[in-house]
């Protein structure tokens, strides 16, 4: 996810030559290709010191460095998006947050997120300890996974959780499908951080990762792939997605970590709105009853689907 006011830098691949600038920056950034398109119109796009065009056509090895504006306040407004609520009181909401949506603004998506959501249903009752930018927002999944995320409504709550997410007694549980077999249980337990040269994407890094550790387990097998149940140890920015390419089983629909473009997906485009991964079950300590509660919601309708078309092949 970009942060507002930074510098990003990216850089094409062989694969990426003769792109629209625009078109790749849009796929690297995740970002809006109108979004992109402000970016160069002001400048804010260099290629090797130089000021980029939207004509610009680029060749593999360009380097480009895009400054990304700062956030207004104005720009976090309530949006009336309906929201799939599992549970609610006056401490916390459990969201069920589709595919496709951002959980906070980001450069290029701005309106459409959880946030915005969240401010018109909860108005004022959310944590503020993350900002403006982030009221109540304890933890986040990516825009093109779905399911559970648990929200503060207040600091109190928000603290709480926060611990829990940190000691990692907060338990969040996942469904996969996986490609390839995996026919056995395991753990990776492999350091994560920025890939060295693909900005975009993290990576399993020996040497300067943060510590990441993902338990998975087999649930059933699939043609050419597995049904598997993940649990989450430590919760870093692509974790999932990172762990099982690394393992070599990327997650089917995933085209940034090796799970895309599949003949299977070519096959059933339509399916596929992001990454065949679901955040299905969340368990903590409630931060007002002092309870373990656990909360749990099936996978999107698409994901289902996939699975059946999967054991009938």
């Amino acid at each position: 996810m970009n942060e507002y006011g930074t510098q990003q830098i990216v850089s094409a691949t062989e694969s990426d030559a003769g792109k629209r600038v625009d078109v790749f920056l849009s796929a690297a950034l995740d970002m809006s290709r109108s979004a992109v398109q402000q970016l160069l119109d002001t400048g804010a796009v260099q290629c090797d010191g130089r000021t980029v065009s939207k004509s610009l056509r680029t060749a593999a090895g360009d380097t480009f460095t895009v400054t990304l504006p700062p956030i207004r306040e104005c720009e976090v407004l309530p949006e009336n998006i309906p929201l799939d609520i599992v549970y609610e009181d006056d401490h916390i909401v459990v969201v069920n947050k589709p595919q496709g949506m951002v959980v906070h603004p980001a450069p290029g998506h701005t309106e459409g997120t959880l946030v915005s959501a969240l401010l018109y249903h909860a108005g004022d009752s959310l944590s503020d300890i993350n900002g403006i930018i982030r009221p109540g927002i304890v933890h986040r999944i990516d825009r093109d996974t779905s399911g559970l995320i648990v929200v503060a409504k207040n600091n109190a709550a928000h603290l709480s959780l926060a611990a829990q997410l940190a000691d990692h007694s907060m338990y969040r549980i996942y469904s996969a499908i996986l490609r390839g077999r995996i026919d056995d249980a395991g753990t990776v337990d492999a350091p994560i951080g920025r890939h060295k040269t693909d900005r975009k994407k993290m990576a399993v890094l020996r040497d300067s990762g943060r510590h990441a550790v993902t338990h998975y387990e087999p649930v059933c097998p699939l043609t050419g792939h597995t049904l598997c149940r993940l649990r989450l140890e430590t919760g870093r920015t692509h974790q999932i997605r990172v762990h099982m390419s690394y393992i070599g089983h990327p997650v089917l629909g995933d085209p940034v970590y090796g799970g895309g473009q599949t003949p299977f997906e070519k096959k059933h485009p339509t399916l596929f709105h992001g990454q065949c991964l679901h955040a299905g079950e969340i368990s903590f300590v409630h931060p007002h009853s002092g309870k373990q509660v656990t909360f749990r919601c099936d996978p999107p309708a698409d994901f289902i689907r996939i699975k059946e078309l999967l054991e009938q092949e």
